[in-house]
């Protein structure tokens, strides 16, 4: 492999940002992104990640610790950075009474080395709404304005700031093809979102923050990996829980029942479903309404926001 593949183009050592009064929305911060590489920024509401990517963009300087893109601070080296970087910003707040193509023409003008607008429209599907005013856009029409003119400097790095808010299930998936593509042509992209799916599906690596620190990080099936999977069924008739093989020899760290429901979660999936079957075959019986299912990021997410809340007021109740 080139050494280029594996170099870090985002690096965050001990990242701090400290607002007036004193509040710590970014509590020092660890992880970086390799060239190449779609790294997903993840957090509850007010958990630093907006905080968090306005620092990486340079619109602020931390109050400690330090960031660097492709090899510069992209605060006191910004004009090192912005030529190679582009922003999709939550609301891009483009004149209303100018067309697509006036502003695409318009933000080209801003950009070093600017691509043709016609081709970056093409690329988001707006080339057909070349013409039309931006405040008859519909929103979703509006954010795949955002992305184009994210798109006009060809950046080796961009920042996605909840890329799909506002798009359609078509519209949504269109991005998601589009992220790929720019990934397998060399962008390094971060991007935050509110949408799992979305995270799951198009990142390498992500990253979960809660109130300013990183509660974990790591590939999506490292992250829901941590959260134990589920098995559900419906016992035969004449048969009780007590007849199923041990449960603790098949992996299952707990089960509850409902009637004739049983619900089983294991980190050993493929282990106790198969012994499970296996048991089903050799007893002549049928496992009726059978749900064999991995855990999701969704359930990560919420167990380690649950988690880290816990973890915050056991610490705050110590304290006092």
């Amino acid at each position: 492999m080139e050494a280029n593949e594996h170099e870090h183009v985002i690096e965050v050592t001990d990242l701090r940002r400290v607002y007036g009064g004193g509040f710590e929305a970014v509590c020092g911060i660890d992880f970086s992104v390799r060239r190449g590489e779609v790294f997903a920024l993840l957090g509850t509401n007010g958990a630093g990640k907006t905080s968090t990517v306005e620092l990486l963009e340079g619109l602020a300087a931390p109050a400690g610790g330090r960031v660097r893109i492709l090899g510069h601070d992209p605060y006191t080296e910004r004009a090192a950075v912005r030529p190679r970087t582009g922003v999709m910003l939550q609301e891009g707040g483009f004149p209303s009474e100018l067309t697509v193509a006036e502003t695409a023409r318009m933000w080209a003008g801003c950009v070093s080395g600017a691509r043709p607008e016609r081709e970056v429209l093409a690329l988001v599907g707006l080339e057909a709404k070349a013409d039309v005013r931006v405040k008859q856009l519909s929103g979703g029409q509006r954010r795949r304005l955002d992305l184009a003119l994210a798109l006009l400097g060809d950046p080796e790095v961009l920042f996605l700031d909840e890329p799909t808010t506002g798009l359609d299930p078509e519209g949504r998936r269109e991005a998601w093809d589009l992220v790929g593509a720019l990934r397998e042509a060399g962008t390094t992209v971060l991007l935050t979102t509110h949408y799992l799916e979305e995270a799951e599906y198009l990142a390498d690596r992500l990253a979960i923050m809660h109130e300013g620190r990183i509660a974990v990080t790591g590939t999506p099936a490292e992250v829901t990996a941590t959260e134990p999977s589920r098995i559900s069924f419906e016992l035969p008739h004449g048969y009780h829980v007590g007849d199923l093989p041990p449960l603790a020899a098949l992996g299952v760290s707990d089960h509850t029942t409902d009637g004739r429901t049983v619900r089983l979660r294991t980190h050993e999936l493929q282990r106790a479903a198969t012994g499970l079957l296996v048991w089903a075959q050799q007893a002549g019986v049928e496992l009726r309404r059978l749900d064999v299912r991995s855990a999701s990021l969704e359930e990560a997410f919420l167990s380690i926001a649950k988690d880290a809340s816990a973890d915050a007021a056991a610490t705050k109740e110590y304290a006092a």
